[in-house]
């Protein structure tokens, strides 16, 4: 019973994270490579203050991670969550639904 309940939350948060647009551009743009939130602003044209915002939504559910780099903070995918896209052909299956990371934007 408890596994049910931890794939539920994961659940959960997984899809609270990704209902976004904006965080589902973020994700799909920092797959591709690492940026600066100044750098993800200006190639999503967003302003940084709402790039920021949706990273800690994405960092708080293990999808990406940030980091300072000088005066820069940086955003990348988090390890796990790359190795989870590898191992399933760019898809994250979380039982109850599945994202494909490799269709295009509509």
């Amino acid at each position: 019973m408890a596994t049910k309940k931890v794939k539920a939350d994961r659940c959960v948060t997984m899809l609270k994270a990704l209902a976004d647009e904006h965080r589902w551009d973020i994700v799909r743009t920092l797959l591709a490579e690492s940026l600066s939130v100044s750098q993800l602003g200006e190639r999503l044209g967003m302003p940084q203050p709402n790039v920021s915002k949706h990273l800690a939504i994405l960092r708080a559910a293990g999808i990406v991670v940030t980091e300072r780099v000088g005066k820069e903070v940086r955003g990348g995918i988090a390890a796990a969550f790359r190795a989870e896209l590898s191992r399933n052909k760019n898809r994250l299956d979380l039982g109850c639904c599945s994202f494909d990371f490799n269709a295009a934007r509509k």
